[in-house]
């Protein structure tokens, strides 16, 4: 809100970021113009007018509207929907270009999944830099079904898969928006992959710490310098023993010399 009462500009660029961002980073990845999407007008103008009820509305009416629950769950099982129609488009997009596999699969993860891809450049625009938050490096569950949805409908695409078209885009469809409404009613994050993918990563990505040479490394002990305290005691203490020796010799010599002069004492008196 902050970013929206100092630069609404901003705030709305943003917005139409997570709206048409996948387009435009699928745009991107063909080689097409990525303003293209926007080339649609009646749909940046819905875009903005639901942009501008929900932020300037009085009394933030339509977000509280918005936020009652049997409305956010339409609102999501709606967005689910639209999210199937994505990936497929993005699927066909690519395969009529070019007809590669992993090619099908990328495009359609980001026509997909676009807005969260571009998040980090999304908060860019709103004067925000936070690199940890890098999809990549820790994907949420709307980036990871994206892309398993992605992988399944390219490989229907290249009849990898025994499944009609439309008869994957139900199964998906149904799967999940029905998962998505569980997360919600019963407040829960995970992901139902979850297990399978700590399978996965332990089986083929861990390696035993034993084997790894940055264990090795870092189990090798390391010869810690002594500090000056410990030279200095050390000077002190030889010199101590030196000066230690020093008087016992001292001590041994005085001794002989008295034994001396009293034997030339005792040799005085016989001579008298």
């Amino acid at each position: 809100m902050e970013v929206a009462h100092r630069s609404p500009f901003a705030c709305w660029f943003s917005s139409m970021l997570f709206c048409f961002g996948g387009a435009i980073l699928a745009g991107v990845m063909l080689a097409e113009p990525p303003v293209a999407p926007l080339s649609n007008t009646a749909s940046v103008l819905l875009a903005s007018v639901v942009w501008y009820l929900v932020v300037y509305s009085p009394q933030d009416l339509v977000y509280s509207i918005a936020s009652i629950a049997p409305v956010r769950l339409v609102l999501t099982g709606m967005k689910e929907v639209t999210r199937t129609w994505k990936v497929l488009g993005g699927v066909v997009q690519a395969q009529r270009k070019y007809d590669g596999l992993l090619v099908m699969i990328a495009v359609g993860w980001a026509k997909g999944a676009g807005g969260g891809l571009m998040s980090n450049f999304e908060q860019l625009v709103r004067g925000i830099w936070k690199p940890e938050t890098n999809e990549l490096l820790k994907m949420t569950y709307p980036t990871k079904i994206t892309l398993i949805g992605a992988v399944l409908f390219a490989l229907q695409q290249n009849h990898y898969l025994p499944l009609k078209k439309h008869h994957l885009m139900l199964i998906y469809t149904v799967f999940i928006v029905s998962n998505k409404i569980r997360m919600m009613l019963t407040g829960s994050s995970s992901s139902p992959f979850a297990h399978m993918e700590s399978a996965i990563y332990h089986t083929l990505f861990a390696r035993p710490a034993a084997y790894s040479p940055m264990a090795e490394e870092h189990s090798q002990p390391r010869v810690k310098p002594q500090p000056a305290t410990d030279s200095s005691n050390g000077s002190t203490s030889t010199d101590t023993n030196s000066s230690l020796s020093n008087e016992s010799k001292n001590g041994l010599t005085k001794a002989k010399t008295q034994d001396q002069g009293e034997v030339n004492d005792v040799a005085n008196k016989k001579t008298d």
